[in-house]
């Protein structure tokens, strides 16, 4: 059995700062949230990427990044999946402040993110990639319109993407057994000309 992992944009310091103020004074309120040394917006997940993969995985997902270039993000509207009535996660979107087409580039990146990793034999799942950063992790499904009313008030400040992140998730080793987060390798963005 391989590594589970993922490729990851991680939002900066300021930005994770910005959201976990926000979210302070809700920590106690019943919601399980995720550590906040957590957040990221998931490009491709891979249940296991086989030792012998890594090396080719990281060069490819290197050439992938290099062909996108760098884009201007912020977080904003929350979402629950499947559904509010529902949620098993709570999470907040993602928009192009500028309003251009910087949603449609992360979906390219995710885009070639996921073949990437296919051509290097680690398989990822077959999800559509819905941009986002999960919140809240349920165990079971709980009502969430309460909750998608007050995240939805969250006007956070944006961000440049310039790489993205290979991400190993060890199951149940960090703090109240969730997992814990190790970054693999980092890859940048080039200037889309490639």
């Amino acid at each position: 059995m391989g590594q589970r992992m993922f490729v990851a944009v991680v939002p900066p310091d300021p930005v994770v700062e910005d959201l976990s103020t926000f979210l302070e004074p809700r920590r106690d309120q019943g919601m399980p949230w995720i550590d906040p040394a957590q957040w990221h917006v998931t490009l491709a997940f891979m249940e296991s990427v086989k030792d012998r993969s890594l090396d080719d995985l990281v060069g490819r997902l290197g050439e992938a990044a290099a062909r996108r270039r760098p884009m201007t993000l912020q977080l904003g509207g929350a979402g629950a999946f499947p559904d509010p009535a529902r949620a098993k996660v709570v999470h907040l979107g993602l928009r192009s402040p500028a309003g251009g087409d910087d949603l449609a580039e992360l979906g390219l990146l995710a885009a070639n993110a996921r073949a990437a990793a296919s051509a290097a034999g680690a398989p990822v799942d077959g999800k559509d990639f819905r941009p986002h950063l999960s919140l809240a992790r349920l165990k079971r499904p709980v009502e969430a319109t309460r909750w998608l009313r007050i995240l939805d008030t969250y006007d956070g400040p944006s961000w440049e993407v310039t790489q993205v992140e290979l991400v190993a998730s060890h199951l149940h080793e960090g703090p109240k057994r969730r997992p814990r987060h190790e970054v693999v390798a980092s890859m940048p963005l080039g200037d889309g000309s490639v």
